[in-house]
């Protein structure tokens, strides 16, 4: 997949586009249906499938940094996006100078003159430009006049509810990933660095961890995990806690995963952490001996876990547990 930072540098070099256009936090299924079409579109009247996105979030921009947590840094997105197929994804940089264009502006400078858009592919509820003018019926019109044909999909529905990205946050912040997992088409992925931590797991406990230092913005609510752990695209069962460690007494956020059946040094490697389901809140016990039997039932319950078909079906894209 090609990447692009400014649509000015694809001025007069594609032969047409189907673009589809929007945040794409999380490429949950919603994303993953309008990337679908659009693709499809594309290869049927001979075009170029191209993605638009923004960086970074309109909303980092126009609200500042007390916004929610996203679910996909810009790497992963373009890695998920990658994933389905797509040939050119536009990563444009948003300011305040972009929000204030107006959707005639924008459309004409941007989607007919850099991108040759002839199809375009656009959410039920999508609306761009100042004051959110650019809807669907704006479109329509726009599309008559420049030569493009536009396309509304309706939303994914799932239990009854709407799929989208506040949802996934609601429901990974507390901690019901298995619950995400649906809506994302995928587990929900968290990556860092092992970083040296306070040798308790290994020295103290009997159960070494790799401790992790995060990129991420979002993460589940705290308590123990089944997990994947992704190392050079090989998922290992493994069990994560994400807490304070009340036991020990500490107040710093820390994020442990504890590999079953692994050995060997992972310091300055990235792990890719797909949590699975979680198996218990946070908690404080009263001495090593009752946190090293809970720990050990927590290990046989994530075994169980993970060794199950639903466990296993939605990490296609790594090479599966031997």
């Amino acid at each position: 997949m090609i990447v692009i930072r400014d649509p000015r540098d694809l001025k007069d070099t594609l032969r047409g586009a189907c673009i589809t256009i929007g945040n794409f936090d999380g490429v949950h299924v919603g994303h993953q249906q309008l990337i679908a079409r659009t693709r499809e579109k594309a290869r049927a009247h001979g075009l170029e499938c191209v993605v638009l996105t923004f960086e970074p979030h309109p909303e980092r921009v126009l609200v500042g940094p007390d916004t929610p947590p996203f679910i996909t840094l810009l790497d992963q997105k373009l890695e998920l996006i990658e994933r389905q197929g797509v040939e050119v994804t536009v990563v444009m940089e948003f300011t305040r100078q972009l929000a204030a264009l107006s959707p005639e502006d924008f459309v004409k400078q941007y989607l007919v003159d850099c991108l040759a858009c002839r199809e375009l592919v656009i959410g039920y509820d999508y609306a761009f430009g100042k004051g959110r003018k650019g809807n669907y019926e704006l479109l329509t019109t726009l599309g008559a006049r420049y030569g493009f044909g536009v396309e509304r999909l309706g939303p994914v529905m799932l239990d009854n509810a709407v799929v989208s990205s506040t949802r996934i946050r609601d429901l990974v912040q507390a901690g019901k990933v298995w619950e995400a997992m649906p809506l994302l088409g995928r587990f929900y992925i968290v990556k860092g660095e092992v970083v040296q931590g306070r040798d308790r797991g290994g020295k103290l406990l009997g159960f070494p961890t790799a401790n992790l230092k995060l990129v991420d913005e979002l993460f589940p609510a705290t308590g123990v995990y089944a997990v994947w752990a992704e190392i050079e695209g090989r998922a290992h069962p493994a069990v994560a806690n994400i807490g304070f460690n009340p036991t020990f007494g500490n107040t710093a956020l820390s994020v442990e995963v504890h590999l079953l059946d692994f050995s060997g040094n992972l310091y300055g490697q990235t792990l890719r952490i797909h949590f699975v389901q979680r198996l218990r809140s946070e908690q404080k016990f009263s001495g090593l001996d009752e946190l090293r039997t809970r720990i050990g039932q927590d290990i046989q319950l994530g075994r169980q876990i993970l060794a199950s078909s639903m466990a296993q079906c939605y990490l296609p894209h790594i090479e599966q547990p031997r």
